[in-house]
């Protein structure tokens, strides 16, 4: 590994680590949201039922900026193989893209829900 390859790792290291507090501060929220969708059910809180949809809503599409965030950095590593990788390497890298794709897809899935569900009957969570 090159010294500018070893930077660019880290450099996408401090990015990632970002992204895992965010991802926690997402936990939160959505254990909050939790607290309105419960609200909504016993109480049928018209209030509660709008804010557990806004913040849905809010956690799919910062969501959705971070799988497409992985997607395009599983892509430039698709398009950075070259005929001397190793045969590992590419289908590694290959089966990388195509998670990261399909998690953008069901990202962007779990959104379109969140946004059109204005009975809040259909359970979504992220993984």
């Amino acid at each position: 590994m090159t010294t500018n390859e070893k930077y660019e790792r880290l450099k996408d290291i401090k990015t990632e680590n970002m992204i895992w507090v965010i991802y926690i501060v997402i936990i939160i929220m959505s254990w909050y949201a939790n607290s309105k969708e419960k609200k909504y059910i016993l109480y049928n809180d018209e209030k509660n039922r709008k804010e557990y949809q806004k913040l849905m809503t809010l956690i799919f599409s910062i969501l959705v900026i971070f799988y497409y965030y992985f997607a395009k950095d599983s892509w430039e590593d698709f398009k950075k193989l070259n005929a001397n990788d190793t045969n590992k390497k590419k289908g590694l890298t290959y089966a990388s893209l195509m998670a990261s794709i399909l998690i953008l897809i069901s990202g962007l899935i779990f959104l379109g829900i969140a946004i059109t569900d204005d009975e809040i009957s259909t359970e979504i969570a992220f993984n």
